[in-house]
């Protein structure tokens, strides 16, 4: 999360970089917990390049299957160790699969945006 500097008002953000990183790792340490999950990425304002102080981070991830409802899913998932706010939808095979399918200006911008950190591929 953002920090306050000892001696101004200024709020320190991270940078892009350590987001990422701090995302791929929490990432592998997800994947542990949900073995059930299939692909994870962010999309948004950090997958752009165009975040700023403030910003929070975009999470979708891909489940094998669920029982719970869309709305619920999310609760299943730790995000207090990523270093900004964070959101994540978590989508079954199925859904995403037909998701992809769509037209939509949300699906577009998945399709677009979404920078994939799990599975992680080889030189990443």
């Amino acid at each position: 999360m953002p920090t306050r500097s000892l001696n101004s008002s200024v709020l320190v953000w991270p940078d892009r970089n350590s987001v990422v990183r701090a995302v791929r790792e929490w990432a592998s340490q997800e994947a542990v917990k949900h073995s059930g999950l299939r692909r994870l990425g962010y999309f948004g304002s950090y997958a752009r390049g165009d975040w700023g102080v403030g910003s929070d981070i975009d999470l979708i991830a891909v489940v094998a299957d669920s029982n719970e409802p869309f709305e619920r899913r999310p609760l299943a998932w730790d995000l207090t160790t990523l270093p900004v706010p964070a959101e994540v939808l978590v989508y079954t095979e199925q859904e995403w699969r037909q998701l992809e399918k769509q037209d939509s200006r949300f699906a577009r911008t998945l399709r677009n945006e979404t920078v994939w950190v799990y599975p992680e591929k080889d030189g990443q």
